[in-house]
């Protein structure tokens, strides 16, 4: 028996780089332009793909910390580091011995769009690195259903150069996954 593949699902991290009064006018709504866009793809976890399946089914929980915790507003985050370690999908965690943080996602998101039409295949999320906050060389990013490290899921990781932020920048990280 054969399978027909019907999606390929693809998740793309993009990291828009702002100088901190750019990043306040852009926040305030006003028109301001990153310095710098990085754009990567990543790997989808084994826990990742078995928390999505677990919510297809309805064993999710919004109890945070969990492992099936939902990945919404209140209980996503974006985490990034310093470890270029490879991507696994048995990967549990970043991978960085220190420099790592859990961002937690923007007031408005995760954003998806319900329907039977072609933009409804995404989703996306996204969080703010402030100017105190990671500020070191970004080499991992991923997506958890947890803001405390240690506890929940990971549902997938981005290895790759996405530069040095430091106190003068301010950097917004945005998570797309899309069925193609």
């Amino acid at each position: 028996m054969s399978s027909i593949d019907l999606a390929h699902p693809v998740g793309r991290f993009i990291v828009a780089k702002y100088w901190a009064d750019d990043y306040e006018a852009f926040a305030a709504g006003r028109d301001a332009r990153p310095y710098e866009v990085v754009e990567h793809t990543n790997i989808f976890t084994f826990g990742g793909w078995s928390c999505l399946w677990e919510a297809l089914i309805g064993n999710g929980t919004t109890t945070a910390g969990q492992n099936l915790t939902y990945f919404n507003n209140a209980n996503s985050a974006i985490a990034v580091g310093d470890s270029a370690t490879a991507a696994a999908a048995g990967q549990t965690d970043l991978q960085a011995a220190s420099n790592k943080i859990r961002l937690p996602v923007n007031a408005t998101f995760p954003q998806h769009s319900d329907g039977v039409v072609s933009g409804s295949k995404d989703i996306t999320w996204q969080a703010t690195a402030g100017t105190s906050q990671a500020n070191w060389v970004w080499n991992e990013i991923g997506l958890t259903n947890s803001a405390t490290a240690a506890t929940g899921r990971l549902f997938n990781r981005s290895v790759a150069s996405y530069g040095t932020k430091t106190s003068a920048s301010a950097w917004l990280a945005t998570l797309v996954l899309s069925g193609s």
